[in-house]
């Protein structure tokens, strides 16, 4: 990362990116409680005015900073492809959440160059939560160092998941969680897959799964997990790239034992 060249500001791209979240949790928590204008995207998937805000408020902070990377983003940018260095955005994670009042959500910023994560960042501007990980550097809930829990025991785990989009790949994810029930300590329906990531790689959750994903949802997760010494695949077993669909995460002995149950 030290490589990596300074912003037009002279800031470090870490400073950057936490400030581009910062600001834009700001603005989420702004909006929060007030009437919101919304979108369907498609069945269940909504987008706001404050999607918007938080995005445009992003973007233009990182083209001001770095001009010449490309940036991919949920709500403007989604189908540019990630090459050279590239940002990858998620303005506003749990967008359902937001909408219903329920205060579970976050801003979502990494950098990667190629197939590459360098950087992330995943903000909870509720709890002032701001987890950070750069390659090779650890992960961080603000100051502080964390590590993915160390259960070893399903029967002692919480699970966290989330449905997605796709109605088939849900009603999968359905009947895998039909069969674990009983099987473990608790079930959690996250309503943000970023924040399921986040809290995976601090521990407060054992193991997460998700059937139907986008690379701004787990670029920045991807790389707190492994830098938290965590294990991320998708449902094959093979190592989870950003722009993988389906995901299962938690810590190494864990994952080996939920891999035998799937199986």
């Amino acid at each position: 990362m030290n490589s990596l060249p300074l912003a037009q500001s002279g800031r470090s791209v870490l400073e950057v990116a936490i400030l581009a979240a910062r600001e834009a949790g700001n603005v989420l928590i702004s909006h929060f409680r007030s009437d919101k204008e919304i979108k369907h995207k498609g069945k269940g998937n909504l987008v706001t005015e404050v999607d918007i805000l938080s995005e445009k408020l992003i973007l233009e902070l990182l083209k001001d900073e770095y001009p010449d990377y490309s940036i991919i983003s949920e709500e403007s940018n989604s189908s540019v492809a990630a090459s050279g260095y590239t940002w990858i955005v998620d303005p506003l994670d749990g967008t359902n959440n937001y909408v219903f009042g329920i205060p579970f959500f976050c801003v979502n910023i990494a950098l990667v160059k190629d197939k590459d994560i360098l950087l992330g960042i995943t903000y909870d501007p509720v709890r002032e939560e701001l987890f950070r990980t750069e390659k090779g550097q650890g992960a961080y809930l603000n100051d502080s160092a964390i590590q993915v829990s160390r259960e070893s025991s399903l029967h002692a785990s919480l699970v966290g998941l989330d449905l997605g989009y796709s109605y088939e790949q849900s009603r999968e994810l359905l009947d895998i969680t039909n069969k674990l029930w009983g099987q473990v300590h608790c079930l959690r329906i996250m309503g943000s897959a970023s924040l399921g990531l986040a809290y995976v790689a601090c521990g407060r959750i054992t193991l997460y799964l998700h059937r139907y994903l986008y690379p701004w949802d787990i670029a920045s997760g991807l790389l707190l997990i492994r830098e938290a010494g965590g294990k991320v695949t998708d449902w094959q077993g093979r190592p989870a790239s950003f722009q993988s669909k389906q995901i299962i995460a938690s810590n190494q002995s864990l994952y080996r034992e939920f891999m035998r149950y799937l199986g």
